[in-house]
């Protein structure tokens, strides 16, 4: 199934965590419980290393690196070390990130400043964003913890996100789409299966209209037009509203190319087409309906792909959500969703439990990209760094301003059945279409049934990761 992207080439890429708005300068340490962990912090890492410093020496590329360390000077000339390593940790095998990282949550959360500062310096000298998975991990989650400690998480974030998008462009977001399509279906799985129900629903009709809110760039909806072009029936009128979050420069240029490419393509499928982009800053549950452009002689589909995760999880708002698309009528509803329980709670054990499963959660996506991607490979580093990014919200911004919290299918499924939605079973061509999918891929792969939602799984060897659904009202 080709792409959009590989189709058309008809042209020749900070706030505090606490859930108090005022800064930690102005905070007592009464306020802060992180406040005497965040001064010895500090202490230990006046800057965090960024990735020149990790890129420029040798250690944090040997994943059998054994940390020596540092001295400081006594006043009698001796040399002591302020961080030696723990002894649980001296000998360190498989899977050690999470060893050390989960510990690291724990003294957190039990306000030990000098375990932390201990576990710390260890995480800083063995991680690194270019080494294996763990290094990789220790370095992402150390970012994020030292965030969250020194409350500049969401400082930190809207930083990294402003890096990413100054190199966003249509070649860099083509590359990374088209690569990650070839060597795994962690996207087209969503795609393959969503397409199936759409056109089965609108079976019929001429005028359709679908509303897509998703991360993938479009890259769904080319064999949707090669299925609407080879209807039996006569062809039908498609109209498709892509909502966007965010409105920056960079992303806005990329989706002006890419609806020209859509229209290009839609012409020489021969399918008649109309294309509309918004982009919609703030929470997904604010939208502004009138911007849809709702028209009741249109069959409507809602296609929500890897976005409803973005919605707060505040005051009900996904609820919310829901119950706005129920108004809206649709034919059918399309969910895909990554599937994880990401939600770091606040303190003490909340926190560590949340931390742990988020741990849980990246060592999978990791260990996925691992066995699909080349050891070096720049569409890969930056699938890490979108990864890291998503760390960094989770571990160290606020709920308020969290995008990345993720639900699983049962919530998601009791939600959208609260909601006045019905599940819409994918057919068994559907299933066959995507079981075709997952053989052009590497072992490991495979499809199942929920067996306690509704919908159906990506399984990456033995772990559940992508949820796929329909529902009709």
């Amino acid at each position: 199934m080709d792409t959009l992207f590989r189709l058309v080439s008809l042209q020749s890429d900070h706030q505090s965590f606490n859930s108090s708005t005022t800064s930690s300068s102005s905070r007592s340490s009464k306020q802060n419980p992180y406040h005497q962990i965040q001064n010895d912090v500090e202490e230990c890492f006046n800057l965090f290393m960024d990735d020149d410093d990790f890129s420029s020496s040798s250690r944090h590329y040997n994943p059998n690196y054994t940390p020596t360390p540092p001295t400081t000077t006594t006043t009698t000339g001796s040399t002591t070390p302020p961080h030696a390593p723990l002894d649980e940790f001296s000998c360190l095998t498989g899977n050690w990130a999470t060893e050390i990282l989960t510990e690291t949550a724990k003294a957190i959360a039990n306000r030990n400043s000098a375990r932390v500062q201990q576990l710390m310096w260890m995480l800083n000298e063995m991680g690194s964003p270019y080494g294996d998975i763990d290094q990789k991990l220790a370095s992402y989650f150390l970012q994020a913890l030292f965030s969250r400690m020194t409350d500049s998480g969401e400082r930190t974030y809207r930083t990294l996100i402003d890096a990413s998008e100054k190199t966003c462009s249509f070649e860099s977001t083509r590359k990374t789409v088209l690569k990650f399509q070839e060597v795994s279906p962690w996207t087209m799985f969503g795609h393959v299966a969503c397409n199936g129900a759409i056109m089965e629903a609108f079976e019929g009709e001429s005028k359709l209209h679908i509303i897509d809110i998703s991360n993938t760039y479009c890259t769904q909806w080319p064999t949707l037009f090669e299925a609407i072009a080879t209807r039996a029936d006569e062809t039908p009128h498609l109209r498709l509203t892509t909502v966007m979050s965010g409105g920056t420069a960079a992303v806005q240029k990329v989706m002006k190319e890419i609806g020209s490419r859509m229209e290009k393509f839609a012409r020489l499928m021969g399918v008649p087409f109309k294309f509309n982009v918004i982009h919609h800053a703030g929470d997904l549950s604010e939208l502004n309906l009138s911007e849809l452009d709702i028209k009741d002689d249109e069959a409507l589909a809602i296609n929500c792909v890897g976005a409803l995760h973005s919605v707060t999880t505040l005051s009900n708002r996904r609820e919310y959500l829901l119950s706005i698309f129920k108004k809206m009528n649709p034919r059918i509803v399309t969910i895909v969703e990554e599937e994880a329980d990401l939600d770091v709670g606040h303190d003490g054990f909340e926190f560590v439990s949340g931390f742990q499963e988020c741990l849980r959660w990246f060592r999978v996506y990791f260990e996925a990209l691992d066995e699909s991607f080349p050891r070096t490979n720049n569409e890969r580093l930056m699938l890490e760094r979108a990864a890291g990014r998503a760390i960094m919200d989770l571990v160290a911004c606020p709920p308020e301003k969290s995008v990345e919290r993720r639900d699983t299918a049962l919530r998601w499924s009791h939600r959208l059945q609260s909601s006045g939605f019905n599940p819409f079973s994918f057919n068994e061509e559907v299933c066959d279409d995507v079981r075709a999918l997952l053989r052009r891929y590497k072992e490991g792969w495979s499809m199942a049934q929920c067996s306690d939602s509704a919908g159906i799984f990506l399984f990456w060897k033995d772990m559940p990761v992508v949820w796929a659904s329909a529902w009709k009202p």
